[in-house]
């Protein structure tokens, strides 16, 4: 089984103010399928987006925006359709594509805006089965990582997700992987929690691989489309720190679904 997280810390932290409220009820424990099947729909998304690949810690290479293709829009419609607020991202991109349909210059800005990462991150899970007591959907990274943070912090025996420095441990398939993309970045995960609920630019992929020596994570609006990124990883398969310069990692957000009793894990 999954070691337990550090009870401690997040005992500590459940006397800090500004975090959103947990669930007033423990959450539920999900079975392995359930964590296997979050696994299969982001490969399978990845996959039907023509399996767009890069390397962590490099600058993107200049493609082709996938996203305008209007063969993409009921992918992208579907991600927001998972989110309970779409910032006005449906009506406005239901126009661009009659554009696109129609040849018009607005067609090439379908999906541009509103960003959609975290929508599609919401939608994996909700695919997978997972309720939004577990996983709470948005469109903002930010918020629905206050969610699970909360119910760390309320319930950390029965949480289904417990935040970690990214050093702190391996990652392991369905894990989440945390950027902070503000322009003045928070340190460490800790630091959230004392503006909890308010806006704050992030970027999370969701770990599908760790082969030796890697970690592999598929993310949303990455490139304009649904993109696996490669993070090099160490002989005990924690990720390596960023190189000089390079935005480092905020936060390993650990998926216990299916290892969670009464289950022992795939």
């Amino acid at each position: 089984m999954k070691s337990l997280p550090a009870l401690g810390l997040l005992a500590l932290l459940a006397g800090c103010a500004g975090a959103p409220e947990a669930p007033p009820s423990p959450p539920l424990s999900y079975p392995p399928a359930a964590a296997q099947r979050v696994v299969r729909i982001a490969l399978a998304e990845w996959r039907d987006w023509g399996e767009v690949t890069r390397p962590a810690w490099t600058t993107a290479e200049e493609m082709a925006a996938r996203e305008a293709d209007p063969g993409n829009f009921p992918r992208v419609m579907a991600y927001w359709q998972a989110v309970p607020e779409d910032h006005g991202a449906i009506p406005l991109n239901r126009r661009r594509y009659a554009a696109a349909l129609a040849r018009q210059p607005e067609g090439a800005a379908l999906w541009s805006t509103p960003y959609w990462s975290a929508a599609f991150i919401s939608w994996v899970f909700r695919a997978a089965g997972i309720d939004a007591a577990e996983f709470p959907p948005s469109a903002t990274h930010a918020f629905y990582l206050d969610g699970l943070i909360a119910t760390a912090r309320r319930f950390p025996a029965e949480a289904p997700f417990i935040p970690h420095a990214p050093d702190e441990r391996a990652p392991a398939p369905g894990d989440l992987l945390c950027f902070d993309r503000g322009p003045s970045p928070l340190r460490h995960w800790t630091e959230r929690l004392a503006e909890a609920g308010r806006a704050r630019a992030m970027h999370c992929d969701i770990v599908v691989e760790t082969p030796p020596g890697e970690v592999r994570a598929v993310g949303g609006n990455v490139l304009d489309a649904v993109t696996m990124t490669i993070y090099p990883a160490g002989p005990d398969g924690r990720l390596l720190a960023a190189p000089p310069g390079r935005r480092p990692l905020l936060l390993l957000m650990e998926s216990r679904l299916g290892w969670l009793p009464p289950w022992s894990g795939p």
